[in-house]
């Protein structure tokens, strides 16, 4: 599978002119309202965003609101529509669907995205398609199979589970683990992207000589919900660090799973190269007890923070993630690419204009990445884009995560449902 490099653009500044050519001074509310009236004028196109809740997928949700932040919400005369999928989204698909695609009642809305792209959401853009072939469709983190999002998704983003599920284990090994325990349930294992990883990360394991373990945990979006689903990591981490070795790498497949696993692991030990989708807020500022509010948003300050944090913990060296969170990255950078194309400043089949687009908010940052090639067919998708960051690793900073040859055997295993 051919890769392919880049650096993420520096960040821009995005910058709102106003004129104004007033003779006397308006009351604040005509001001605000005339203000209002201006920008809907300017409005040509509306782009909504569907995201999960803070509790499902805080990172998701707060790159839609640096969205809004930028461009303003359709309810005040700007651009932007942003509404949240259910926490239950397995029970209540229809009324995942049903959010989805009302977005296209809007005459103005010409792009949405979806992020992640919950089960469903391949339906909800297909009825869009249907009725609305003007409107850019882009997934974020599809948890349907590629060749069910790519059918539907005018682009579909994912991090690269094929990559990862080798560069993962070779993180871990560098960190000094000996032991690699992979946490999930059922219904992420149905996943190809998630379960095919699965599959590589053992693979990779008994090549680079740490022991595989697999260990299963309450589904958050079942009967036990989110709070139940995390009781049990609280309980079984210690536990699970005492039966395998403090130098063990574990790596849960849920956003849920994540803060009560790291914050067992820095009482008890354990090692934790980066989370199913990356992000230094990813579990990391509820499991340490710190407050990120003054750093809204400044990825490099919410890092350093959570660094020290991290290191106040005696976990130099054995915590990672990174540098800029992936769930915001594909929440804002999607819709910056949206309004791009929209805007006739990018091209929706262009990956070095999606590549620019986020990088917008990952200054600095190495990316690589590649088209999805199917394993079975050997046919290399056309949109659906696998991209994954450099690690970096708190105490130690980053790992050349991206300069590493991922074999080309672990591109040619097939998924296996379990």
């Amino acid at each position: 599978m051919k890769r392919i490099g880049f650096a993420a653009f520096a960040l821009m500044t995005v910058a709102a002119i106003v004129l104004v050519g007033c003779k006397k001074p308006q009351p604040a509310a005509q001001a605000q309202q005339s203000a209002q009236e201006a920008q809907a004028a300017t409005s040509a196109y509306h782009i909504g965003i569907v995201t999960g809740t803070v509790s499902q997928s805080e990172d998701d949700l707060r790159g839609a609101e640096e969205l809004i932040k930028r461009y303003g919400a359709i309810s005040s005369g700007g651009v932007i529509q942003h509404v949240t999928y259910p926490d239950s989204f397995m029970d209540q698909q229809e009324v995942t669907i049903t959010q989805i695609t009302s977005l296209a009642a809007d005459p103005l809305m010409k792009a949405i995205i979806v992020n992640q792209a919950i089960p469903g959401t391949a339906e909800a853009f297909k009825r869009i398609k249907a009725s609305r072939p003007d409107i850019l469709l882009f997934a974020g983190e599809s948890h349907e199979d590629p060749l069910v999002i790519q059918e539907s998704a005018t682009l579909a983003v994912s991090a690269d589970f094929i990559s990862r599920g080798y560069t993962i284990i070779w993180a871990a090994k560098q960190l000094g683990a000996d032991t690699f325990v992979h946490i999930s349930f059922p219904r992420h294992m149905s996943y190809e992207s998630l379960g095919l990883r699965r599959q590589i990360m053992e693979a990779a394991c008994n090549d680079l000589g740490l022991k595989f373990v697999f260990v299963s945990a309450p589904d958050p979006t079942s009967d036990v919900g989110v709070a139940g689903a995390q009781q049990y990591i609280l309980e079984q981490t210690p536990q699970w660090v005492s039966q395998y070795g403090k130098n063990t790498a574990f790596f849960c497949t849920n956003d849920a799973h994540t803060e009560p696993l790291l914050k067992q692991l820095l009482q008890y030990g354990g090692m934790f190269v980066e989370a199913d989708l990356p992000s230094p807020l990813m579990g990391y500022p509820g499991a340490l007890g710190i407050d990120l509010s003054a750093e809204a948003g400044d990825f490099p300050a919410i890092l350093k923070k959570v660094e020290q944090s991290v290191l106040d913990k005696n976990g130099s060296g054995r915590f990672g993630t990174w540098a800029f969170s992936y769930g915001f990255t594909v929440s804002a950078g999607l819709g910056e690419f949206a309004k791009r194309i929209l805007d006739g400043k990018a091209k929706a089949e262009s990956a070095s204009d999606l590549y620019a687009a986020l990088g917008e908010f990952t200054s600095g940052a190495r990316w690589n990445g590649g088209y999805y090639i199917d394993a079975n067919t050997g046919v290399r998708a056309a949109n659906q884009l696998l991209v994954y960051m450099d690690t970096y690793i708190f105490g130690k900073g980053f790992l050349p995560t991206t300069e590493q040859i991922v074999p080309e055997k672990y591109y040619q295993i097939t998924f296996q449902q379990q």
